[in-house]
C-alpha cells in the first residue's frame, strides 16, 4: 500500500511539473494528499470487481491496476490512451482492470454504479462495485436515489465518499447542514462509517468491512473518508491566495500527510528502510519517465476516429 501511494503521488507531481508545457490540453484534477482512500479500498478488490469514479480519478484508476502509460497518454490526448485519446483526464476507462469509467458531472456515476451492481448480482458472481465520489455529490438528488435503490435491493456495492471538505471553493459549512455526512445513510437504511481517510491502514480496515458485506450479499455501505487535497481544485497550482482556505489550514493538513504517516511506521519496523525507500523511488521514477516518453511518442487519433464510440439514441416511434 505504501508503494502504491508513493507511486500515485509521484505521478501526480510529474503531471503538475509538466503541465505548464501546454501539451496536456485537458483540465487535470489532481489527488495530491488523497492517496490513501483508493489504495486502502483497492487492497480488497479483485481484477473482476468494478470501480467508477468522478473527476478526481487518477488515484482510483492507478490503485485498481490501470495502466500508467495509457493514463498519461490519455491526458496527452493520444490514440494509445485508455480512452483512445478522446476522454482526457476526467474520462478514464479501462475495462481490462475493471475501471468502468470516471466522469466530471457531479454524482453522475452513482446511478451507473448501481446498475453495474445490479448486473453483477444478476450474473450470480460475488464480485462487487465501488463508486467513489466527493462530499458535494451527496447534495445531488441522484445520490439519494442511488443509495435508496441499492439499499432496497441489497446490491453488492460500496459507496465511498472522499470528503475533502470543499466543492471547488465552497466549504461544507456553506453547503450542508451541520451533521455528519454518514448520517445520510440512516434515511436509506444502510450502514455507514466515517474514518480517517489519510491513514491507509484505517481505510483498509473500514473498507474491508464494506467490501466483505457487499461480497456476502448483505447490501451496500456508505463509507465516508475524511481527507484533503493539497493543490487547487483544478490544475497543479497553489490557490491559497483565493481566500477560501488559508495557508495555515493547508499546512495543518500537510502535517497529516498519508504517505509521511505510513513512512514513519515502516521506518520503525522495516530493516534497511532507507535503501528500500531509495530503491522504490528509483523504480517509480523510471516507470514514470517511460510512461511520459510513451505518451509523447504516441500518435494523436486519426480524424476518421471522430465519430467512433459515439452512440446515437433513437426515440421509439420516430
Amino acid at each position: 500500500m505504501f508503494a502504491s501511494m508513493v507511486r500515485i503521488r509521484r505521478v501526480e507531481e510529474s503531471i503538475a511539473a509538466r503541465y505548464s508545457e501546454q501539451q496536456m490540453r485537458t483540465p487535470v484534477h489532481l489527488c495530491l494528499g488523497q492517496e490513501a482512500p483508493p489504495v486502502g479500498v483497492s487492497s480488497h478488490l479483485r481484477k473482476t470487481d468494478k470501480v467508477l469514479s468522478g473527476h478526481r480519478s487518477h488515484g482510483q484508476y492507478l490503485a485498481k491496476g490501470g495502466s500508467l502509460e495509457r493514463m498519461i497518454a490519455e491526458i496527452y490526448g493520444k490514440a494509445t490512451g485508455c480512452s483512445a485519446g478522446k476522454g482526457g483526464s476526467q474520462h478514464l476507462v479501462d475495462l481490462d482492470c475493471g475501471f468502468l469509467g470516471s466522469a466530471p458531472i457531479l454524482a453522475s456515476t452513482l446511478s451507473i454504479g448501481v446498475g453495474v451492481a445490479w448486473s453483477l448480482r444478476a450474473a450470480g458472481t460475488d464480485d462487487v462495485c465501488v463508486v467513489y465520489f466527493g462530499d458535494a455529490a451527496t447534495e445531488e438528488g441522484v445520490f439519494h436515489e442511488a443509495v435508496s435503490f441499492a439499499s432496497l435491493h441489497k446490491l453488492p456495492i460500496a459507496f465511498v465518499c472522499e470528503n475533502n471538505l470543499y466543492s471547488t471553493h465552497a466549504g461544507l459549512a456553506v453547503r450542508q447542514p451541520t451533521r455528519p455526512i454518514a448520517d445520510l445513510a440512516l434515511a436509506h437504511a444502510l450502514p455507514s462509517l466515517t474514518a480517517d481517510g489519510n491513514d491507509a491502514l484505517t481505510v483498509r480496515e473500514a473498507s474491508g468491512a464494506a467490501i466483505t458485506r457487499a461480497r456476502a450479499g448483505d447490501g451496500p455501505t456508505l463509507l465516508v473518508l475524511d481527507t484533503y487535497r493539497i493543490v487547487e481544485h483544478v490544475g497543479p497550482g497553489d490557490d491559497s491566495k483565493l481566500g477560501y482556505r488559508s495557508p495555515e489550514e493547508i499546512e495543518r493538513w500537510r502535517r497529516l500527510d498519508p504517505i509521511a504517516l505510513s513512512a514513519s511506521r515502516l521506518e520503525r519496523t522495516v530493516d534497511d528502510w532507507s535503501r528500500r525507500l531509495s530503491d522504490l523511488e528509483s523504480t517509480i521514477a523510471n516507470e514514470i519517465e517511460k510512461a511520459f516518453d510513451f505518451a509523447l511518442r504516441s500518435p494523436f487519433p486519426e480524424s476518421s476516429e471522430l465519430l467512433t464510440h459515439v452512440y446515437p439514441t433513437r426515440v421509439v416511434g420516430s
